[in-house]
């Protein structure tokens, strides 16, 4: 016959909890799928409610450059904070934004100072100029190793096959832009 282990007042407090707790489902982590559906709506969202064009420009710009990504996402580890920021963008951070804007009143929300002097409005474009200058970055994380990969491939045939000798180097990424109305 086995011993019960014993227990102690932790145990006996908490006990079923983390039994419970193991049995929960855990989520599973977004699907490219999943990512484009947030993206759908976020878009829909922008354009039914017909935002200001700042607005507007700015969400679409982020859409397309996460577009681009997702592809990509195993090139940045897809344990990685860069893709997690890439996910977190398209289904949470982005849509979120949208959504707390879009549930006040157009006038309210574009003439009245909330915080720091600045309306719903100007606070929205800050968010969405901060998501923007963050995906340009995931963006540029992502194709750096495709870059990478064809200049290493270049070196070795240039050295296998006994073309020109030129030292290749991968040349530091420029900053993205961190103008807000550059539109490309």
């Amino acid at each position: 016959m086995t011993a019960e282990p014993e227990m102690g007042l932790f145990d006996w407090i908490h006990g079923d909890d983390r039994e419970q707790a193991a049995d929960l489902p855990v989520a599973a982590p977004p699907t490219s799928d999943d990512i484009e559906a947030a993206l759908k709506r976020a878009e829909q969202m922008v354009l039914e409610a017909q935002v200001p064009t700042a607005v507007l420009a700015r969400t679409l710009r982020i859409i397309t450059v996460v577009r681009q990504i997702v592809p990509r996402l195993g090139n940045l580890g897809l344990q990685s904070q860069e893709a997690y920021t890439v996910v977190a963008t398209s289904t949470d951070y982005l849509p979120e934004s949208l959504a707390s804007y879009l549930a006040l009143p157009r006038d309210w929300a574009d003439t009245r100072e909330v915080a720091n002097g600045k309306s719903s409005l100007l606070l929205l474009i800050d968010q969405l100029d901060l998501l923007g200058v963050t995906i340009d970055r995931m963006y540029d994380a992502a194709n750096r190793q495709d870059a990478a990969s064809l200049a290493a491939q270049g070196v070795f045939l240039n050295e296998k096959l006994g073309g020109v000798r030129t030292v290749v180097r991968m040349e530091e990424s420029a900053p993205a832009k961190n103008n807000p109305l550059d539109l490309d």
